[in-house]
Parts: structure tokens; sequence; C-alpha cells
């Protein structure tokens, strides 16, 4: 399984054309923001700068288990560093432009939370274990820019669900072969959203004054991983019923298997408070929407 959103910076360029409240001239984040260290700049890193005066940062490294089997140091350092790093180079920038953009909407994850079935908000504490402390600490960085006079959002996403990339492609070929079932025996929550939401929830933090601190970019449906588990094999017509077991994850992934059995439940009251509508709210829509 790997964690990408490889199909959102083309999902969000699109939604920033259609906005004509925004500066339709979306400038590369290189030619914005000068970034130090090797040469590189701002847009290498997946950050977008809109009229100068907006800035969104969402890459790191993917999350490999398959890679990570035992999360070798090397494998630590790298999924660590790709993220707090390319997000302190962002505050640097923003320390240093004029003029200096006034939202920062950083990428972060609803690994932050502990694994568990009851209902989570932006103000639980962090759980433990190496990925939950990376993102607490990921957040941490973007949230120096507001010593900057800057309005810091950090979107906490599930999994994105895109014909494109990510782990839904992954997901289809067992499926595909009529071996598909639940993980672990299915109860942990399975907390996910259609890459049009997650690409669309971003544009809105950028776009809405009132939207500060962490915010859940999840959808509102909530599902577990047996259910989710039985609408893909609904949506694309073949069997659910070869489950894999705990043991079978753990031999597989050793530490990281755990991304795969546990799950948080992220609720997504903040963001619909602020104001947010989202055009793919129920599974199944989303399922149809990218697999038809």
């Amino acid at each position: 399984l790997k964690v990408s959103l490889e199909d959102m910076p083309a999902r969000i360029t699109s939604l920033l054309d259609e906005r004509k409240k925004l500066d339709r001239d979306l400038v590369d984040a290189r030619k914005k923001i000068a970034m130090g260290g090797g040469g590189q700049a701002a847009g290498d890193k997946g950050v977008r700068s809109i009229g100068n005066i907006k800035v969104l940062a969402r890459k790191g490294s993917g999350i490999d288990i398959k890679g990570l089997k035992g999360l070798a140091d090397e494998g630590k350092k790298k999924i660590r560093e790709s993220r707090l790093d390319s997000t302190r180079r962002v505050v640097d920038a923003l320390r240093s432009a004029e003029p200096r953009p006034r939202v920062l909407v950083s990428q972060s994850a609803e690994g932050y939370y502990p694994r568990g079935e009851a209902p989570i908000s932006e103000d639980s504490p962090p759980g433990s274990g190496f990925l939950s402390e990376v993102v607490r600490d990921w957040e941490a960085e973007a949230r120096k820019a507001e010593e900057l006079g800057v309005r810091v959002v950090t979107s906490r996403t599930g999994v994105v669900l895109s014909r494109n990339g990510g782990a839904l492609p992954k997901m289809l070929t067992p499926f595909k072969l009529g071996v598909g079932g639940p993980v672990a025996g299915g109860d942990q929550p399975f907390p996910w959203i259609d890459v049009e939401d997650a690409a669309g929830a971003l544009v809105f933090l950028l776009d809405t004054e009132s939207a500060s601190g962490a915010v859940n970019v999840v959808a509102p449906d909530k599902h577990t991983n047996k259910t989710f588990t039985k609408a893909l094999g609904k949506a694309i017509h073949r069997p659910t019923v070869f489950p894999i077991p705990t043991f079978a994850i753990k031999m597989l992934y050793g530490e990281m298997g755990s991304t795969v059995t546990e799950g948080s439940n992220p609720d997504p009251s903040k963001l619909e408070s602020l104001g947010y509508s989202f055009k793919r709210p129920q599974l199944d829509s989303a399922l149809s929407n990218q697999l038809h």
C-alpha cells in the first residue's frame, strides 16, 4: 500500500483555474519563492503560489509498506525528512518573501491520530508510534509560519480515492482476480475522500479566512475496512470472500502493517461547519466516479 496524492496537483490546478476571484495566472512556485538547498525550488516539493498571496504545500515521500518492513532507519529517515525538510524550506522562504503570502495550507494526514473506532476531532491528542510522531512534527514545522503573521492550515487527509494513483489502483488487482476481502477482521475505520473533494477542500481552505489550524479532510460517509471492501467489490462486480488475517499482514510488513490493520476515525465536522460542500460525500458515488 502506497499512501500518495499523485493525482492532486492537476485537480488543484484545474479548480484554481475555475475560480474567477483568484488570480487566474497560477504561477509556478519556483518563480515566486526561491528555495535554498541544491538549487531546488519550492515547486519541486509540490508547492504552488497563487497570485503571490497564498501557498499550498503538499508533497512528501510516499509511504510504501512493502518497502519498509521492519522500518529500516533509511526508510524512516526518508519519510521524515521529505516532509519536515520541505515544509521547513517553505517557511524559510515565506520569511524572506516580498510581498509575503498571507496563507499556507500544508498537507498533513489522519495518521496523526490514535488508532481506534471513536470519532476524533482536530483537538484530539496525537497517537503513538513512528507515523504519528512524523505527522506531529510535520505540522509543527508548518505552524512556525504563524510567527510571520501567516494564516496556517494543516489538512489531515484520509485515503484519497483516485483512479490515477495512490491506494485505489493497487487495491483493484486482487479484487479483479476475485481474491479481495477485508483485512484483519475489517472492523477498523477506513477514513477516505474522493480526489475531487480532497483537491476541492484544499482550495476551499486557501480561500476561507476563518479556516486555521488542523482540519480533517475526510468524507462524512463513515466506513470500516469491511464495508469499504464490500462497496469496492460491488462497484467492480467481484466477490469479497477472501479475508486477510492480521498475522499475514504482520509477517509481510512488520510494524508498518499497522497502517492497514488499524485505523482512525477523524470527523469532518469542522470542514463542514466552515462551509465546505462535498461533491462526493457517499462512498458508492465516489467509487463509481473513479471506476466507471
